[in-house]
């Protein structure tokens, strides 16, 4: 081994005052190899009876002790020369016979000192440990120092990044194609997919300036669009593949259907005819996974059953909701629960009251779920259309969860930083919870939250959809609409639910003037409100 082939290289290297230190190697009477040390080693002899062998020791010297009573490591056991002036010194005190023996040499040749190999195995053994030892507290301190390098490199990526992003975003907002471009192809050599959680946010962003650049139109032109409910509506394969697990890894979406189910069980207390108005249907998630819960929760609850559940979906995938309609009816039959499922196959700004027939008998609530986002344009008209259609319904509450983030300045480089800062926080989160070569991950960074990000940062007009807006914005905007803000004391259960479900270490709850607010790191995530009419 090359630790001890090192510690015993040293042993025989030492500077010694003979020249020559060790005379040879090999075996005694007695069948005990020794090594002879000319006039260097002592004779050990002990005051036990001349029948009994001489006892060799080699006692620990002060030194291994260290000077400092903090310093904990091990140090370098001396070397043979410098336990032998402790012990010279020794023998010139009339004490020492008592504790260590008597110190004897010969100056003959057939009278040498020898030393036991088992001893000399000991001495080199302590000095391989301790170099063991060294070695290994050399290598934590070359770990520690990479760490911090490393994590030094990171940060000076990240900045390097965002100047770069933002001289790139500079460029193409002022549709300077040829500098842009120089920057972009800099970008798309440097951010990687399966790099640091910046790196992969990074090339999110390049492929959304890329786009943008190629898509510059002069000022005022837009294209035509078919009308669509959320990006969801013209979803590929593998995009519907990346939501589903979002869904199953990511707490957002599960987070608003907990707290909009208790939200919505607390308005059905006491009634047997209830009716869920979905908008959206979760962006046609499939299986119906929100309502699951909420049908087995009315099961399960004491007091008056429920005689009859009534859901409406709204949205322009019609053949795909009547599919999630059939799964939950047999799933309420089997727990005992009369549904009735029913679809309006139209997306919000064409929704109309007349699409849902609300019986007296029955309480009613509407569900939005990351859907109302979808109809705040440039102009208010279309928001304000829907809120209006909904307030006429006078449902008993409406349950709203949005993404918490300022996706719809009136200036691109606003919403550009802010949309940066945000899904930042989103990529941040999943590196924490899957690791970096994790297809999973791959797949919902580039086939969903690319898009979010490519939609937010490429597209305007009528094309572009994801215009998150903060919780103070909806708070004005519902009130404009005649809505009345009902405030969620439920930080509590909403806690308990994220230690239940073993949700990520750095994901938070807070309550946000009568919103419950979902975060990582004190960067908002989705928030939840309940209003009233």
């Amino acid at each position: 081994m090359f630790p001890l082939y090192r510690a015993l290289k040293r042993d025989f290297s030492e500077d010694n005052d003979d020249p020559c230190p060790m005379i040879g190697l090999g075996l005694h009477n007695s069948s005990v190899g020794y090594v002879t040390y000319p006039q260097l080693l002592p004779v050990f002899e002990t005051r036990a009876s001349p029948s009994h062998s001489p006892s060799w020791t080699l006692p620990f010297s002060d030194e291994t002790k260290g000077n400092n009573n903090n310093d904990k490591r091990l140090k370098r056991p001396p070397s043979i020369p410098e336990v032998l002036g402790d012990y010279r010194s020794l023998s010139s005190n009339s004490g020492s016979e008592n504790f260590y023996g008597i110190l004897s040499r010969s100056n003959s040749v057939n009278s040498l000192p020898k030393l036991h190999f088992r001893d000399h195995i000991w001495t080199i053994t302590q000095r391989y440990l301790a170099s063991e030892e060294a070695a290994q507290r050399d290598k934590t301190n070359s770990e520690v120092r990479e760490a911090e390098e490393q994590e030094d490199g990171y940060c000076a990526d990240g900045m390097r990044f965002v100047q770069l992003l933002v001289h790139c975003a500079e460029g193409v907002a002022c549709r300077d194609k040829s500098h842009s471009s120089i920057l972009l192809s800099e970008l798309r050599s440097n951010a990687l997919v399966f790099g640091s959680p910046f790196q992969r946010v990074a090339s999110c962003f390049a492929q959304g300036l890329s786009d943008r650049l190629a898509m510059v139109q002069p000022v005022g032109a837009v294209g035509n669009m078919e009308p669509m409910m959320n990006i969801m509506d013209i979803a590929s394969e593998e995009m519907e593949e990346a939501f589903k697990l979002v869904y199953e890894i990511c707490p957002h979406i599960k987070f608003g259907h907990f707290l909009a189910n208790v939200t919505i069980l607390e308005a059905f207390e006491n009634h047997s005819f209830v009716h869920v108005v979905d908008l959206g249907m979760t962006l046609g998630l499939p299986h119906g996974h929100q309502w699951r819960g909420l049908i087995q929760s009315l099961a399960n609850r004491p007091g008056q059953p429920i005689r009859r559940l009534r859901i409406t979906g709204v949205g322009l995938c019609v053949e795909k909701l009547k599919l999630i309609g059939k799964e939950l009816e047999l799933y309420a039959h089997n727990l005992g629960i009369n549904l009735e499922f029913s679809v309006v196959g139209k997306n919000l700004e064409q929704f109309q009251t007349d699409d849902i027939k609300v019986n007296e008998d029955e309480v009613l609530v509407v569900n939005s779920i990351l859907q109302l986002h979808c109809v705040v344009k440039e102009s208010r008209g279309a928001l304000n259309s829907v809120l209006q259609t909904i307030h006429k319904l006078s449902p008993k509450v409406l349950v709203m969860v949005e993404q918490d983030s300022s996706h719809n300045g009136p200036f691109f480089l606003g919403r550009f930083m802010e949309a940066l800062h945000y899904y930042s926080a989103i990529f941040d989160s999943l590196d924490a919870m899957l690791p970096k070569y994790d297809t999973k991950r791959a797949k919902i960074e580039q086939f969903y939250f690319a898009e979010e990000i490519k939609n937010i940062v490429s597209c305007e007009g009528p094309a572009r959809v994801e215009r998150h807006e903060k919780a103070d914005q909806w708070r004005r905007r519902m009130s404009r609409a005649g809505f009345q803000g009902a405030p969620m004391k439920m930080v509590t259960q909403a806690k308990q639910w994220l230690q239940k479900n073993e949700v990520c270490d750095g994901y938070t709850v807070v309550e946000e003037k009568g919103c419950l607010v979902l975060g990582w790191k004190s960067k908002p995530i989705v928030a939840t409100s309940c209003w009233k009419c």
